[in-house]
């Protein structure tokens, strides 16, 4: 089921207040159950396969827990997490190029075509994430399978995160919700919110990206320019639209996931980027790659954390897929990051000297350009694409085709401003913001507009199926 839908919506509004009419034991079964009903209707096959995934790494994390054997279960449950993330994703790229070494004649692809890999790279990341957590105590292997299948395949994350850990997730599956009117209605609003950003403004900013990508010899200059500045914002607001809607629908069922985004074009430099954006899978590279390798060559000393950050943002990169393209796009955000690192004391001996004003936006509007043209990497179908776009940014160069803009362009620019500048309110004028804050919590009325003005622009843009950026990963 296409969860920018109107029977999407509707189901999953419904779903949440026969959720509060159930008797609390039977409420992680209907989870379940929906949860069940939303894989399948994506593939048959993919709900089996994740339901076997769930069992297997529910037992080894039981084993691991009172097993003699604890650290050899442990590596078995690693390696097969991994092995079914490369032969499912990495079929084409990777596992069946190394057959042909061989002279094999065993195509995996086909395995993939048939168990479709959709929320794979998140779902596996959670169940290694557990396993971790096991192995090094931080948490209590589940003893409930229906709890830890339900932390698996929740709908609402299961195609795009956010990545969930097992210690902040299945705890919470053991507290009684009762029906609370506020946090129902912040959650259907924080989803409403998702809705907008996906089909208002992703949608809209999705014909450039798409247009340009496709061939682009027939594009240069200026033009290739604009693709630049918009790649960030086309992705930002699909993939922080799904996160909205996801933490939406949990929320209505009383489940807090993981945040995603915190503002992260208004980030100084990279670093800090990168603990703003796709924070879920940030932190959890952080945690169970970055630090791991630092401690272990930790006599190494700054070097260490080098190596770390290379390692940790080529894994990244991998993470999204197997082109040298990504592997570049983790590669050069790892080297900013090392950068970022070495010249600290230098940059802020030089640019200490600059008002905070100029000195603030400076790193800002560096922070966004750098990150757009590194997308580049990212939207591109190969790394050889890729490397034809720079040629091409000669502003004197003419386009031998214009761009289409499409119809509502201007107007999902429009709603980046606004809510840009929202941003800024909040971030740099707090006073402000509270102001603003009040004077909307105590008008009813602009708010009810507000909504109304949303949801029918919603319903007005709703056609096709222009599906998650994310929800390919």
């Amino acid at each position: 089921m296409d969860i920018i839908s109107i029977p999407f919506a509707l189901l999953a509004i419904v779903s949440v207040f026969i959720f509060y009419l159930l008797n609390p034991k039977y409420r992680t079964t209907y989870l379940i159950f929906l949860s069940c009903c939303f894989t399948a209707c994506f593939n048959y096959y993919l709900l089996i396969y994740v339901i076997l995934y769930s069992l297997f790494n529910y037992y080894i994390g039981l084993k691991i827990a009172v097993s003699r054997f604890r650290k050899t279960i442990f590596i078995l449950g690693i390696i097969v997490n991994l092995s079914q993330l490369v032969i499912l994703k990495y079929s084409y790229t990777v596992s069946n190029p190394i057959l042909q070494i061989f002279n094999s004649n065993l195509n995996l692809s086909k395995l993939s075509e048939v168990i479709v890999p959709l929320g794979i790279s998140f779902f596996t990341l959670q169940g290694i994430g557990y396993l971790i957590n096991i192995k090094m105590g931080w948490e209590k292997s589940e003893k409930k399978f229906l709890n830890f299948l339900l932390y698996i395949i929740f709908y609402p994350k299961f195609l795009s995160g956010p990545i969930e850990r097992s210690n902040h997730f299945l705890p919470q599956l053991n507290i009684i919700q009762s029906f609370n009117v506020q946090q129902v209605t912040e959650g259907l609003r924080t989803a409403l919110f998702g809705f907008f950003k996906k089909v208002v403004i992703a949608n809209q900013l999705c014909t450039v990206i798409n247009n340009a990508y496709s061939d682009l010899n027939l594009y240069s200059g200026y033009t290739l320019w604009i693709v630049i500045f918009i790649q960030p914002l086309y992705l930002y607001f699909d993939f922080s639209g799904y996160t909205d809607i996801a933490i939406g629908l949990a929320k209505a069922y009383g489940i807090e996931l993981l945040p995603n985004f915190n503002r992260p074009f208004l980030s100084e430099n990279i670093t800090t980027f990168w603990k703003r954006f796709h924070m879920s899978l940030s932190l959890w590279f952080n945690d169970y790659v970055f630090k791991q390798i630092s401690f272990r060559y930790r006599r190494w000393g700054n070097y260490a954390s080098v190596f770390a950050v290379l390692v940790t943002f080529a894994l990244f990169g991998i993470w999204h897929g197997a082109g040298l393209n990504f592997m570049a796009l983790g590669l050069v955000q790892g080297v900013a990051v090392i950068f970022e690192f070495f010249t600290k004391k230098k940059r802020m001996s030089i640019f200490g000297k600059i008002p905070d004003f100029y000195r603030i936006w400076l790193g800002r509007i560096f922070t966004y350009l750098f990150y757009s043209v590194a997308l580049i990497f990212f939207f591109s179908p190969d790394f050889s694409t890729a490397l034809s776009y720079f040629p091409k940014l000669n502003i004197f160069n003419h386009s031998p085709q214009k761009i289409i803009f499409g119809e509502f362009f201007a107007l999902a620019i429009l709603c980046c401003i606004v809510l840009f500048i929202a941003d800024i309110i909040y971030s740099d004028f707090k006073e402000n913001y509270v102001k603003l804050e009040n004077y909307w919590t105590n008008h009813k009325f602009l708010r009810v507009a507000v909504y109304y003005a949303v949801t029918i622009l919603i319903l007005s843009l709703l056609s096709g199926n222009v599906s998650f950026i994310y929800q390919l990963f």
